[in-house]
This record gives structure tokens, sequence and C-alpha cells, in this order.
């Protein structure tokens, strides 16, 4: 009889579906708050979006236990940055870091799935997008997760972004108003839910502009 090899990960994918759009002067983020193991739902009120500073918010799908370790980390580096410069860490420079702390643990990777979303320094709306290892990019709007594959060519098609080959460089935000770009989000998860068992659940929107943060939230799909 041969042995069978112990087949034991330090890795799980608890799924889950974020997105993030940036406009002129705000921010839309959004994710759902299934999280799940295999065909098992582990609980159905999980948060994925994570406050780092006040003009930086930060949505995570992956592996969860990883996402809390990385949030942890990324919480110590903005207080540390706070009482050397005496002052909040921007949108830019939060995005900086998070590529700098993924890549830190390259060979050891977190098993999460970032996307970025806040206010720079003009206050304008950016979104920064992230591979693992830390490879990033600013975009008008961003998608990771499970329902990724789903939702991105649907953007793709009502926001379609500039080619960053094009001279002089194209403005990345999108031209939606607020209230259509939380509209969208809406659609986005609708549509995701019905073909990802992942996503579901309720969906979570937070708004960032320059009057502060504001949350929305709506059910979705619980089968």
């Amino acid at each position: 009889m041969t042995k069978q090899a112990a087949n034991w990960s330090p890795y799980d994918n608890n799924g889950g579906s974020c997105v993030a759009i940036a406009g002129i002067d705000y921010c839309v983020i959004a994710a759902d708050t299934r999280m799940s193991t295999g065909y098992s739902i582990l609980t159905r009120e999980y948060s994925k979006i994570c406050k780092l500073a006040d003009k930086s918010l930060m949505a995570s799908s992956g592996f969860q236990a990883d996402v809390k370790a990385l949030q942890k980390l990324l919480a110590a580096r903005h207080l540390i940055y706070q009482h050397q410069h005496n002052k909040q860490m921007s949108c830019p420079a939060m995005a900086q870091l998070l590529s700098n702390t993924l890549y830190y643990k390259r060979f050891f990777p977190y098993y999460s799935f970032n996307v970025l979303g806040g206010l720079d320094t003009e206050g304008k709306g950016c979104v920064y997008t992230y591979d693992a290892v830390g490879s990033y990019e600013r975009v008008g709007y961003g998608c990771q997760g499970s329902g990724s594959t789903l939702i991105m060519p649907f953007l793709d098609n009502q926001l379609k972004s500039p080619s960053p080959l094009l001279l002089p460089a194209q403005d990345a935000v999108t031209p939606l108003s607020e209230a259509e770009a939380v509209d969208l989000v809406k659609t986005c998860f609708a549509s995701a839910t019905e073909r990802d068992i992942y996503t579901g659940d309720k969906l979570e929107i937070v708004v960032l502009n320059a009057d502060g943060i504001r949350r929305e939230y709506m059910e979705l799909r619980r089968d």
C-alpha cells in the first residue's frame, strides 16, 4: 500500500469580491460580507473593508487570516508615521507602503488581493489595485476577488479607462457622479452574486468624499 502524502497548505481562499471606483472628488469602495471555505459559509456578516487612514480605505479578499495580519501591520506602521510626521498618511503614500509591505513578504506572501481607495493630496478620487506580491497600479476603477472575472468586464464596458500609453497622460478618474457610481456598484454585485457562489449575503458600500465617510448596505442573494 502506497503512503499518501499529507495535503496540508498554510493558505486558504475565503472568497468574496471587492470593487472600487474613483471619481472627481469621491471614491466608492465596496465588498460583499460573505466569508466561505470550500462549500461552507463561515459567516454572512464579515466586513472586508478596513479604514487605514482618514483618506484611505482598503478592501481585501483571499485568505482572511493573512488579511488581518496585513491590516494590523499597516495600522502599526501608520501609527509610527503619525508620531514621526505629526500628520495622517496620504492615500498615495499608503499605496506605496502597502506595495512595500507585500513585496517584503514575496517569498512567503500574504495571500490577500487588495484594492486601495481614497482621496489624493488634491482631493481627487484614487484607486490602486494590487497582486499578492505588491505590484500595483493607479486606476480609475478596480476589482479583486472570486467575482472579479465577472465584474471587471462589466466595469470595462461601462467605464472604459484611457490607455496608459496615451500622451499626454489622461486622468484615471471616472466621469460618473457619486450616485451613479454607487448604482453601478450595486448592479455589479447583483450580477456577480447570480453566478459566483463565494459572493453574496450583503453588500457593504463605503463612500469617501470631502465631507467624510458614509456607509450603505444592500441585501444580496443568501444561497
